[in-house]
């Protein structure tokens, strides 16, 4: 009975987040229309957001995925190696500016 209801309540929710006032008010709903324990339904409720974080964990993965893919594939370069050059050009000019003008690199 308790695995059908999880299935159902997953089914309905799909993967979303509760607040704390939902969370509370869905234990409570759970006790008065499915006769469940609080015991049980906190339980129900801990495995819904667990499977909501990992969902949403994994979501943010993949989006970093494509974006770096779509990066590549439009020969932009990272930020960290932008930055990285921008330092090593600026202490080549400066290098530069401090040779004798007369004299070749």
């Amino acid at each position: 009975m308790i695995e059908l209801i999880e299935k159902t309540i997953l089914a309905g929710l799909g993967v979303m987040s509760l607040s704390q006032k939902k969370a509370e008010e869905f234990v409570t709903e759970l006790k008065d229309k499915y006769k469940v324990g609080e015991d049980e339904g906190k339980a129900i409720l801990e495995k819904l957001q667990n499977v909501a974080k990992d969902a949403k964990e994994r979501v943010g993965e993949m989006a970093d995925m494509e974006v770096k893919r779509a990066i590549e594939r439009f020969g932009l370069v990272p930020r960290e190696e932008y930055d990285r050059l921008v330092k090593r050009v600026e202490a080549l000019e400066a290098k530069l500016a401090s040779t004798d003008p007369g004299t070749e690199c």
